[in-house]
């Protein structure tokens, strides 16, 4: 029995590190490919390195997505879109 005691606290220590580091971002990182997923034309976004723009045109093949800019056209992959940022653009003003 004291051999099984010795190693409960390293066990709750790998407990603790699961349930607040590693489960969280698995999380996270879910949203955001269902939110890449969920993109479609004509939506306001904003990348991840503070681009703003519209999307224009979406490829399946290469799941990447063209951003209409205030200076052009733009090709970004899905996964670089900010869904924190995105939604927050997009969020109805509140009164």
């Amino acid at each position: 029995m004291g051999e099984i005691s010795s190693f409960l606290p390293i066990l709750a220590m790998f407990a603790v590190v699961y349930f607040f580091m590693i489960a969280p971002g698995m999380k996270r990182a879910k949203n955001e490919k269902k939110f890449a997923a969920e993109l479609k034309r004509g939506d306001k976004v904003i990348t991840k390195s503070g681009m703003h723009g519209k999307i224009v045109e979406l490829n399946e093949k290469d799941n990447s997505c063209v951003i209409e800019t205030m200076s052009g056209k733009l090709k970004f992959d899905r996964d670089k879109i900010s869904m924190e940022s995105s939604k927050a653009l997009n969020a109805p003003a509140k009164k």
